[in-house]
């Protein structure tokens, strides 16, 4: 049976500091799933561009505002993609276990890459902010 390429997942919140990254981090190293995260505001780590919605293979954010402005920015760019709101409020801190544990919960629901996530694997809660952007030449601005 031929091999599946890896599934292609993008994770929204607002800032791209806490939440959407936090996701993406979950899979890092994993041969079946790329993930990436951005944000919706002006300030986020990584703001979400075309690019990043042509890239995925399905789209998550943490609330419906999440959607709502992906909905009124990028309509034809998500013409045909899934987007998935997971409904996580902003209450948690960049890799909180906490968060970690109700993303892996609400990504199980998703058979193909919610199977990848490694329950057991650790997400050590950080004081630290996140690293700084670091610029995809495969993604738009």
């Amino acid at each position: 049976m031929p091999e599946l390429p890896p599934c292609q997942l993008l994770f929204i919140c607002s800032q791209n500091r806490w939440r959407s990254l936090t996701a993406e981090r979950l899979f890092d190293g994993h041969p079946e799933v790329v993930a990436r995260s951005a944000g919706t505001e002006p300030g986020a780590r990584t703001r979400v561009a075309a690019g990043h919605l042509g890239w995925a293979d399905v789209i998550f954010v943490m609330e419906k505002k999440h959607a709502d402005r992906l909905r009124a920015k990028f309509a034809g760019e998500l013409r045909g993609k899934a987007l998935v709101n997971l409904r996580i409020p902003d209450n948690y801190q960049f890799q909180d276990a906490a968060l970690a544990a109700l993303l892996r919960e609400r990504l199980r629901r998703f058979p193909r890459y919610g199977a990848a996530l490694n329950p057991t694997r650790p997400v050590i809660a950080t004081l630290t902010p996140p690293p700084p952007h670091t610029p995809r030449p495969d993604v738009g601005p």
